[in-house]
């Protein structure tokens, strides 16, 4: 499967069949944006904090708003649709490379 997100002004929207695949359970995720990537940490205890994961809709969408991880590197407004990401097992992250001309902010 190509997993495929999008990002909206700091947003991170994953598809159901994205969340079901990789996150299946978990109700809150880390973002972080290193090593020119966005990644995306599921939280399996919701003491640890992170981002909630949203339900958008019935078909079972989920958004996590991580609006000042995406202003600290100067990237509050990026967006991007259909962005190929993968599944890290070292990281334990989903991996989302970030376009060249954003990633050096």
């Amino acid at each position: 499967m190509t997993a495929r997100v999008d990002v909206r002004a700091g947003s991170v929207y994953l598809p159901a069949e994205v969340y079901e695949t990789y996150f299946a359970g978990v109700q809150a995720v880390i973002v972080l944006i290193r090593e020119g990537s966005l990644q995306i940490l599921p939280v399996r205890q919701m003491a640890a904090g992170g981002c909630l994961l949203k339900i958008r809709n019935a078909a079972g969408d989920r958004v996590a708003t991580a609006p000042d991880v995406f202003q600290a590197r100067g990237l509050a407004e990026w967006c991007g649709a259909g962005l190929a990401a993968r599944w890290s097992s070292a990281q334990g992250a989903l991996l989302i490379d970030l376009p060249a001309e954003t990633s050096a902010n």
